[in-house]
């Protein structure tokens, strides 16, 4: 084998380099080609001592010219030792896949970034953006029905529900152009490719692009960011029946007079409550003998107590045998009785978008239901090619998503090492009261085989929820029992996700209960609750004045 370094005139973009490795490639003499566009330079790997008029005559026909170059000119003998010149190819255009475009070409690699859908992925288009959006606009209507102070007197707010939708969109779209669009047609080492990828090797991914032309892509560095999408199940009638995913309920033109739907965890919870302050009557349907499944117990009985004490009724440990639609009205059969409504909103999971890939032809593992398995670097079990995002094992959630990606990225390009650290992970659930939890509940900690002290303290010992006219929830803290350090909260209150960092923190700074107890809190903020609850391991805090230290 043999190396050959060459200098490339006419290029005026990564495009061009791109080109010239394809055209180079073609010749059943060389192996590999390199070539970047900001050095304009280029080196090649050949079975055997290659013509290079011949290499010359072939790029030529192209529109660029090569000429003999010293191998420094493209950063040395060694280019695999030059990471600044690495090709990695990023399939997917979402949150995770954008961070690790952006670091990666701030360390100097070549990127090449494909997306066979819509640019931005499931959070800004479909996800949390909209729902967020969502969420309030049916707050505010609530507000309006229902506010909590005497001297208000209730209203019924009239609104379209058409206009709703159409400044969520609008949002959408700006986000989309400001922290997408925009930020792609500025990064000069990142090209775009519009088109389906798939794995034709450990190296090699194949671009079907939306004309029908394909283009085969040499990597140095994969990196899968493909997402999700909403799980069906597989219930008799329910494929042709005009159900909803959440991407049709948050972009729907009407609300619905009585909702159905399937499944008990965050989507069904925030669109349901959503759809039930703009008037809708919601029955949610789940398999599970509780909502929430995965977290303290104490938070999906409080929560539904407060979501039925709204008007949505649920059936829970159910199950559905079968649906049928007909005059516009859906009917679902459960055991023993039947559900109907004009709308049904299927919210039962995602599953991840890796069918198609042809993960097969790399090696890739995978998990049963197709998630792609990862290590704390990001890495599958391939060298070389990396995934983040709701397509692999992590934890779905757009932050994660979205750090994975920088650290992948630093990875890829091999100067040092970032593992991705799941030990303190906030979450929140935009239900009302909102869901908050970080680090260990009760039960898992217990499952550790750990020693824990727990305390809980409602909100109307709380003087921001008091001030508020606005008790409804609680705060609970898990502590090491030997240390006092704290190791879990799980919070249940209005806006209860602008407090949470601020537990998260401490669990990750190893602060003891008493510690956060000491600490100051501003009076009067819903935060002073974690101080409460704090002190609560060490005093009765209803023995306490106002603002007690």
């Amino acid at each position: 084998m043999e190396k050959i370094a060459f200098r490339v005139e006419e290029m005026t973009c990564d495009h061009c380099a791109l080109t010239i490795e394809k055209t180079l490639l073609k010749n059943p003499n060389v192996i590999s080609a390199r070539v970047s566009y900001a050095r304009g330079a280029g080196e090649i790997e050949v079975k055997e001592p290659a013509s290079f008029e011949e290499l010359q005559k072939e790029v030529h026909e192209e529109g660029y010219e090569l000429f003999p170059g010293d191998p420094a000119s493209f950063g040395g003998p060694d280019v695999s030792s030059d990471t600044s010149l690495r090709h990695i190819v990023i399939i997917g255009a979402g949150s995770g896949a954008f961070a690790a475009a952006l670091r990666a070409s701030e360390l100097g690699a070549r990127v090449t970034l494909v997306e066979r859908g819509t640019i931005g992925g499931t959070c800004v288009n479909v996800g949390c953006v909209p729902s967020k959006i969502l969420i309030r606009q049916a707050h505010h209507v609530h507000q309006s029905m229902c506010p909590p102070f005497e001297g208000i007197r209730p209203t019924t707010p009239e609104f379209s529900a058409p206009l709703l939708k159409k400044q969520r969109e609008g949002r959408v779209l700006e986000l989309r152009e400001e922290k997408y669009s925009r930020l792609l047609r500025d990064l000069p080492n990142v090209t775009f490719i519009e088109g389906t990828a798939s794995f034709q090797s450990e190296t090699v991914v194949l671009v079907r692009k939306k004309d029908g032309s394909e283009e085969s892509l040499v990597a140095d560095r994969i990196l899968v960011a493909t997402g999700s999408r909403p799980h069906v199940p597989e219930i008799p009638g329910l494929a042709g029946a005009p159900f909803w995913t959440s991407t049709e309920a948050l972009f729907s033109n009407d609300v619905p007079k009585e909702m159905i739907i399937l499944g008990g965890g965050f989507v069904a919870l925030e669109i349901g409550q959503a759809m039930q302050r703009l008037g809708s009557r919601v029955t949610i349907i789940d398999r599970n003998p509780q909502i929430l499944k995965r977290m303290d117990a104490d938070i999906g009985k409080s929560l539904q107590t407060y979501l039925a004490g709204e008007g949505i009724r649920f059936l829970l440990n159910a199950k559905v045998l079968g649906v049928e639609f007909e005059n516009g009205k859906f009917t679902l059969q459960l055991d023993g009785m039947t559900v109907e409504g004009d709308g049904c909103l299927v919210a039962t999971g995602r599953t991840p978008n890796t069918f198609g890939l042809s993960l097969e032809k790399a090696g890739v593992i995978t998990t049963q239901n197709g998630s792609i398995v990862v290590n704390d670097r990001l890495e599958t079990n391939v060298p070389g090619i990396f995934a983040v995002g709701d397509c692999t094992n992590l934890p779905k959630f757009v932050y994660v998503s979205a750090a994975s990606g920088t650290r992948a990225a630093i990875n890829m390009m091999g100067k040092e090492t970032a593992n991705l650290d799941l030990s303190v992970l906030p979450e929140v659930i935009f239900t009302d009261p909102q869901v908050a939890v970080v680090g260990l509940s009760e039960a898992d900690a217990l499952s550790r085989g750990m020693e824990v002290d727990v305390r809980t303290v409602s909100l109307d010992q709380v003087p921001r929820a008091l001030a508020n006219f606005d008790t409804r929830g609680w705060v609970k803290m898990v502590a090491e029992k030997k240390t006092g350090r704290l190791i879990g909260v799980q919070v249940l209150a209005p806006e209860g996700g602008e407090v949470i960092q601020t537990a998260a923190m401490a669990i990750a700074g190893g602060r003891t209960v008493r510690e956060i107890g000491d600490q100051f809190f501003p009076y009067l903020t819903m935060v002073e609750s974690l101080k409460l609850c704090a002190q609560s391991f060490y005093k009765d805090v209803k023995q306490l004045s106002c603002c007690a230290g």
